[in-house]
């Protein structure tokens, strides 16, 4: 089997530089292709080179799981904004703490006419645990230490080096003055087991209910079970002063800060809410309040996908993967070319509104 990933003392991991390989999937295999820095791309990102070009950060939907790099919405963007380039730095399992620390390592003051952010809206769960969950080469799977951040309050120590296990004191907060505070500084080399962390309820381990959810998923009801209890994949968007949304939004605020260039935000929807089994009100309330309040320029797909109708949305993600099919990828990229065409332009978009009630 060929290693795909390699350690990074910073980011965590990164795919293994200049590898060219076939990875099969239980919808077919596709094809992987790096650069040198590590990441999925035909071509090498040069730091300083100063053409016309869109920087793109996100996870494995952004990455590509299930297609071949040329099928990906960041290539096929690049050809509907011709001659723009535009450079996916997508990592399959990451978070966006984990995409920011690799922002900054990477691209950080680097030319570019554009930065996207693509925060998979269940990443709100990943930013809060100090591991991730990776498959072993047996089948099992073990977790390893990646970059993480806390709220601390803005008078007080904090030690934002912490080189140790990641089982920290919970973080508290305070309505003004929060900073973030980085830990796994350098990321641990060394994974743990699923039996080391039993009852660390940081970990996200793919949502709640998992034998429910596998159960429901044996006898084919998924969709149905969903709508008939009103599903809600991610409660953490309900509540503005919920703990991870205030997290996610110190880090994406922190994000925005670093990049002087336009900074697009796109909330990228999970399969639930394509296909209307799940309600996506709250994320798209709270992603629309921090575009107002960090100068993002919001482009939320959500709207542009539901355009479609529902047996062609079924057909953006695989039967047996919620990944992105290449029809999925094709959707999103001429959802965000929308977006990206005025603002290359020299024009800048106002952000949606999504209503003004609160939680």
């Amino acid at each position: 089997m060929t290693t795909l990933f390699e350690y990074d003392p910073d980011i965590g991991y990164r795919f293994v530089p200049h590898l060219k390989t076939r990875v099969a999937s239980p919808d077919g295999g596709y094809l992987v292709r790096t650069n040198g820095q590590g990441f999925r791309s035909d071509r090498e990102f040069e730091r300083d080179d100063p053409a016309p070009r869109i920087l793109v950060f996100g996870d494995s939907f952004t990455a590509g799981d299930g297609v071949s790099n040329g099928s990906r919405y960041s290539d096929v963007l690049e050809n509907l904004l011709a001659p723009v380039e535009v450079h996916n730095f997508g990592l399959p399992g990451s978070g966006t703490d984990a995409q920011f620390v690799c922002y900054r390592k990477l691209a950080e003051g680097a030319p570019c006419s554009a930065v996207v952010l693509a925060v998979l809206v269940e990443n709100i769960r990943r930013i809060t645990s100090p591991w991730r969950p990776s498959q072993t080469d047996d089948g099992g799977v073990e977790f390893l230490p990646k970059p993480y951040f806390e709220l601390a309050p803005a008078a007080g120590p904090a030690d934002a080096s912490d080189t140790g296990s990641g089982r920290l004191p919970k973080p508290y907060f305070e309505l003004e003055g929060d900073r973030l505070v980085r830990h796994h500084d350098p990321v641990p080399r060394e994974p743990v087991t699923a039996r080391e962390l039993e009852g660390d309820d940081s970990v996200d381990r793919g949502g709640r209910f998992p034998a429910l959810r596998r159960l429901v998923r044996s006898v084919g009801l998924q969709g149905v079970v969903q709508q008939l209890i009103r599903y809600q994949p991610t409660p953490e968007y309900d509540s503005a002063d919920d703990p991870a949304w205030r997290l996610m939004r110190a880090i994406l605020l922190a994000w925005r800060a670093a990049i002087p260039q336009p900074v697009v935000l796109m909330p990228l929807p999970l399969y639930q809410h394509v296909e209307g089994t799940a309600d996506a009100s709250a994320y798209r309330r709270r992603f629309a309040e921090l575009a107002a309040e960090g100068d993002f320029i919001l482009h939320d797909p959500l709207d542009d996908l539901h355009a479609y109708d529902l047996e062609t949305r079924r057909g953006f993600r695989f039967r047996k993967d919620v990944h992105l099919t290449p029809a999925g990828h094709r959707a999103i990229a001429q959802s965000l070319a929308g977006t990206l065409r005025p603002l290359l332009a020299g024009e800048r978009g106002s952000a949606p509104s999504f209503g003004a009630e609160g939680p």
